[in-house]
């Protein structure tokens, strides 16, 4: 990994985020930790996450209400919701609020790890994409001023 991906945890359990943040930090991940909802949407405003992982169940607001709040601060980060009470219902409605992904708990940590290394591939190569397209756009357009600037 060239440049380190940066992780938001939202959970409002201290051990989860104390365990999670080392071994996000270990696998070479910078990451930063909110206790709630309202710490998280402050935090997406303020700094760039590549990834957030975001509890289901928070103290001040559901984690889904907290994906439509994140959504508005930082449209392109991947949101991967976490849960120990996978329903249905929750990971419709999760997927419809804008969530990238549903992990259950307690769940294995190379399951955690690929699943996030996963989302953050699909992220790098939609950057890619974009910058070729706004190259290839450029190149265009100064290609036809050239062509303009020659007629005249």
């Amino acid at each position: 990994m060239t440049d380190k991906a940066r992780i938001l945890v939202v959970d409002d359990e201290e051990t989860i985020r104390e365990s999670m943040s080392e071994l996000l930090e270990h696998a070479g991940y910078a990451v930063d930790t909110a206790e709630n909802g309202k710490e998280g949407v402050e935090k997406s405003f303020k700094n760039f996450y590549n990834l957030a992982l975001v509890d289901i169940r928070l103290p001040d607001m559901s984690g889904i209400a907290l994906l439509t709040a994140m959504r508005e601060t930082t449209p392109k980060m991947i949101k991967l919701i976490v849960t120990g009470y996978p329903l249905l219902e929750n990971a419709i409605e999760a997927v419809n609020k804008g969530a990238d992904g549903y992990i259950v708990k307690p769940f294995k940590t190379e399951q955690l790890l690929s699943a996030i290394e996963e989302h953050l591939k699909k992220q790098r190569e939609a950057q890619r994409y974009s910058e070729r397209k706004v190259e290839e756009y450029i190149e265009t357009r100064a290609s036809a001023l050239e062509t303009e600037k020659k007629k005249a």
